[in-house]
């Protein structure tokens, strides 16, 4: 029993003398990310009071365990947190805030998917990074301008049918991706 946990305690010590940069940088954009998203998410009178403290928890669990439950766990939290807001506190649905709070999910589950295959002792060009969040940041505005378009169809198909309008549009638009996707994968 002794022999495990001080076998245990030497390979922490030897894991965090080996820890590198780059995996540090990650783990704090999705801390930062994961934070900024749940404090969008909650209405300021939650914020403000103790949940402060529980909210940054849920920030951290994600950064210090990507590859686990933590990135779902922080990301379903937020989403209640967004219901909470707009059914219990009757706040009105802001565009601006439910894009960010979209942007913030993006970037803690992508940023989660990079360091869950970044060893913590990774020596990685500044480059990969860059790449990478150029890539989200493609995704990010795609999906922020076909949003604003998909909400402006359905405020010119007023009269009821503007949200039957706007979900088949957004279905015809998931499976175009979908089969632009699977074209893709046979192409390789």
């Amino acid at each position: 029993m002794i022999g495990t946990v001080t076998e245990r305690a030497r390979a922490w010590r030897t894991a965090a003398g080996r820890i590198s940069a780059t995996p540090v940088v990650v783990r704090i954009g999705i801390f930062l990310s994961a934070l900024v998203g749940l404090l969008l998410a909650y209405p300021a009178e939650v914020v403000a009071g103790q949940a402060l403290g529980p909210l940054v928890a849920v920030a951290v669990l994600p950064a210090l365990a990507p590859r686990r439950f933590w990135p779902t766990f922080a990301a379903l939290v937020t989403v209640v947190g967004w219901l909470l807001a707009t059914d219990g506190y009757d706040r009105p649905i802001a565009l601006w805030r439910l894009m960010a709070v979209a942007v913030a999910l993006y970037l803690t589950h992508t940023l989660c998917a990079l360091v869950a295959v970044l060893p913590y002792d990774a020596v990685v060009d500044p480059d990969v990074i860059v790449r990478w969040l150029t890539r989200a940041a493609g995704v990010l505005l795609a999906t922020s301008v076909l949003g604003v378009l998909l909400l402006e169809l359905s405020s010119v198909a007023a009269g009821g049918g503007g949200w039957q309008a706007v979900t088949i549009a957004g279905l015809l638009l998931a499976v175009g991706v979908t089969a632009l996707l699977a074209g893709l994968l046979r192409r390789r």
